[in-house]
């Protein structure tokens, strides 16, 4: 994974000691049930990394990024909060 990316997981682990690797995030933001197993990193993810950078991240782990803006929609919704990617 490049450096760019790595500052994604930097970004989305900061506050956790549960670390999560590319791929495990890559799985939360495939699986809802999983995202709401890790709701701070999935939220920090949506909400805190460029909007480029989660697309170029979704790219790079096979999501669709039309996948992605309809699982961003329903975290949305569990969750109650707004991400940029669901605008």
């Amino acid at each position: 994974m490049s450096k760019h990316l790595d500052s994604v997981l930097t970004t989305v682990n900061a506050p956790y000691s549960d670390q999560l690797d590319d791929a495990a995030l890559a799985h939360c933001l495939a699986d809802i049930d999983l995202a709401k197993q890790h709701p701070g990193h999935v939220s920090a993810f949506l909400g805190e990394v460029p909007l480029a950078q989660q697309v170029e991240f979704a790219t790079a782990h096979h999501i669709a990024v039309d996948d992605l803006k309809a699982f961003a929609a329903q975290f949305s919704a569990w969750s109650g909060e707004s991400y940029p990617l669901t605008a």
